[in-house]
């Protein structure tokens, strides 16, 4: 008779690109292999739910297309065609290749690029001690976070809001530009816990009716691109009724009768005609607002990734400020924590080698600066910098989710481009490879995590071995230094050494204190999360007035079109509008069993999306003649995309959703959806509006 097997219920975090990075209990055999993951229900935040495609682990970890062994590219770029050789072959080839490349252009030439594969701090972010110790090109994050960031700090002058589990304690919920039941499952185990135990009210505000707008008790579903008009006209309806606060507004915002002013003409009809809503819905929300204090904003990422986002995210975090629900607990405003934490980060990533003199390359115009545009490849000084001839990659699938995909797809394949992928699967960007070298998951190194949705550090320690010969990205990074030449402390650190030096110097005590319980709670007190002791300005006050080219946030300096962005909250149209040629609006929306590119190779994540597809309109789809299920073309300025339509009236006329992200590869004809979508940067800091285009569709001709 066999033994048993062995199930040790042990703590982990989910490391993903997801505000909520869940506290987990992990179902480990034997001590060799993962069986069902849980939430942590000891953890207050996480309080025992996690998404069903995390709770599925176990299909991902022990995936059989898992990478393996380090591969060498045999056939022609993106052939997919590789032979494996050995760590210490592919490991002697980087070094030489990398300083081949340093002797002939300098050390600008040479690229790490990564991004939130893994949102630990040691192996995300160690890849910029190598790159500061070396003074290889910079990176400046702009994918994901730059206009809702700086839009949410615009008011506030500080990336940080109420306690998010005061959501539970709220008599209003607002949930405005995130789809938290397919994205962020813990942001609706609070706001329907003050449904149930409060009978609050949850209004939900975005450009279809997603998942979470079903559930909503007021569902607000508007045009692309105009949520600062619903938050004007909301507003104006809080001032004309009597909702306003005057006696918070004059202690705690800057020009409060200047804004009052301004939005007498931003009225219900004003609005209505700019974002598809009714008048009646407009007014509706107002009111809800106004009667009740305890209302609670949780603002998410999907209205900031438009051209005009940074001013629509601080016209909505501006509505708590009229009425003064920053007052009351379970009311204010959250977008994301990132400011109470204090990390002192130089260890991790070696920033007392790093020279401010280094250029910094956008990595959402990774497609312009691979092609060799001039002005994206610049120094800080103007001059014309080195050509990007040498790639390192970890956490991030370039070639599938960055903007402007043609011209990304066109900069990887260059025969003078040397491209090192370090990755778990053969993703698009690893078929474009080089030198393919196998990566650990989270389950198999040691890590450190804080929440962006929450107010938790948390530990994500090794729980089994990697299989093959995967290593973590610590472990290459550390390799790779000692063949670069390339010398600082924690080069010579295990990741645990790391942590504790890391939390120890932060303040946050001990990593044998913190695996206690694995995670601390970490959230500050009510007066500091309320700002009742004032806003982060030196004047105290809550700008409904920001200077935008200098809100505090942390950029290499504006871009786009800040000279043109409004001085008080208002309707930007600095957007991608439709017109006669592309008479759509599209949005790239995430899909409820992905997360960017990640999940998209898990069986049970790939049975329950279908195929790539986009949600059109029944009466757009009946005057084009295009059926439930046809395929069809959809093409913007920057490229045309084959999809099956889905014929449903959860999208607004005029308006079209593709939700992802589907590898390249699932696509005819291997063009992913970001084939569409631009790099431009937008204002006031950069980023990438991928919820920002204007598209024709029509059916395909081999439908």
């Amino acid at each position: 008779m066999n033994a048993p097997l062995r199930v040790d219920r042990l703590k982990s975090t989910c490391p993903h690109d997801c505000p909520s990075a869940c506290s987990l209990e992990v179902e480990v055999i034997d001590g060799k292999t993962i069986g069902r993951v849980h939430g942590d229900p000891d953890q207050s935040y996480t309080a025992g739910v996690i998404c069903a495609k995390v709770a599925r682990y176990a299909e991902r970890i022990h995936h059989p297309d898992r990478l393996l062994h380090p591969l060498i590219r045999k056939g022609p770029k993106g052939s997919g065609t590789f032979q494996r050789i050995s760590w210490d072959e592919a490991l002697a080839m980087t070094a030489e290749r990398f300083l081949e490349a340093e002797k002939r252009y300098g050390a600008e030439t040479v690229w790490p690029y990564y991004y939130a594969g893994t949102m630990g701090f040691v192996q995300r972010d160690g890849i910029n001690r190598l790159r500061h110790v070396k003074k290889y090109s910079g990176f400046y994050s702009t994918i994901c976070t730059n206009m809702a960031w700086s839009g949410f700090i615009a008011g506030t002058g500080r990336l940080a809001g109420v306690d998010p589990r005061e959501m539970a304690k709220a008599d209003v919920v607002v949930i405005w530009g995130t789809n938290p039941v397919s994205t962020q499952v813990n942001v609706m185990t609070h706001a329907m816990k003050a449904r149930k135990e409060r009978g609050a009210k949850i209004v939900v505000v975005d450009v279809y009716r997603t998942d979470t707008v079903k559930q909503a008790d007021l569902g607000l579903v508007v045009k692309p691109g105009t949520d600062g008009a619903l938050a004007c006209a909301v507003m104006h309806v809080l001032f004309r009724d009597g909702y306003a606060d005057r006696d918070y507004l004059n202690a705690y915002t800057d020009v409060p009768a200047e804004l009052e002013s301004h939005l007498q003409s931003r009225t219900p009809a004003w609005a209505a005609a700019i974002t598809g809503l009714t008048v009646e819905e407009i007014e509706a929300f107002a009111k809800l607002v106004g009667e009740h204090k305890k209302t609670f904003f949780r603002l998410g990422y999907g209205f900031g990734r438009q051209r005009n986002g940074a001013v629509n995210m601080h016209a909505a975090s501006c509505i708590p400020a009229v009425t003064g629900a920053w007052k009351h607990e379970g009311g204010g405003a959250f977008h994301n924590n990132g400011a109470i934490y204090h990390w002192r980060k130089s260890l991790i990533e070696g920033l007392d080698a790093k020279d401010p003199g280094v250029r910094m390359l956008d990595q959402s115009r990774i497609g312009a600066i691979l092609t060799g545009e001039a002005r994206a490849l610049r120094r800080p000084d103007g001059s014309e910098g080195a050509p990007v001839t040498a790639l390192l990659i970890q956490n991030t699938n370039p070639v599938n989710v960055a903007p402007d995909q043609t011209k990304v797809i066109e900069g990887f394949a260059r025969d003078d481009l040397f491209t090192v992928v370090h990755e778990q699967f053969m993703t698009d960007t690893a078929k474009m490879a080089d030198l393919v070298l196998p990566a650990t998951m989270f389950m198999e190194h040691d890590d450190l995590y804080q929440g962006g949705g929450h107010q938790h550090i948390m530990l994500g320690l090794k729980l089994v071995d990697a299989p093959g010969e995967c290593r973590s990205n610590h472990e290459l990074i550390t390799d790779l230094a000692g063949r670069l030449g390339a010398e600082h402390d924690g080069f010579a650190m295990t990741p645990r050494e790391i942590i504790d030096w890391t939390l120890q110097k932060s303040g946050w005590g001990t990593l044998a204190e913190l695996e206690v319980t694995n995670f601390r709670d970490v959230q500050p007190k009510f007066d500091e999360a309320h700002y009742l002791n004032g806003f982060a300005y030196g004047d105290k006050k809550f700008r409904f007035k920001p200077d935008w080219p200098n809100v505090p946030y942390a950029s290499i300096g504006t871009m786009g079109p800040v000279d043109t962005m409004p001085s008080l909250p208002d309707h930007w149209a600095v957007t991608e509008e439709p017109d006669a040629t592309y008479p759509f609006k599209l949005a790239t929306s995430p899909a409820r069993s992905y997360l960017n590119s990640s999940f998209a190779e898990t069986p049970s994540s790939r049975k329950r999306e279908g195929r790539p597809e986009v949600m059109i309109n029944p009466a757009d789809a009946t005057r084009l003649g295009i059926e439930h299920g046809a395929k069809v073309q959809v093409g913007s300025p920057r490229g045309t995309v084959i999809l099956h339509a889905r014929v449903t009236d959860q999208t607004r006329p005029g308006t079209l959703i593709a939700e992802g992200l589907w590898a390249n590869a699932d696509h005819e004809g291997g063009r992913g959806i970001n084939m569409l979508t631009g790099a431009d940067a937008v204002a006031p800091f950069g980023g990438a509006a991928f919820h920002d285009n204007k598209v024709w569709i029509r059916k395909s001709p081999a439908a």
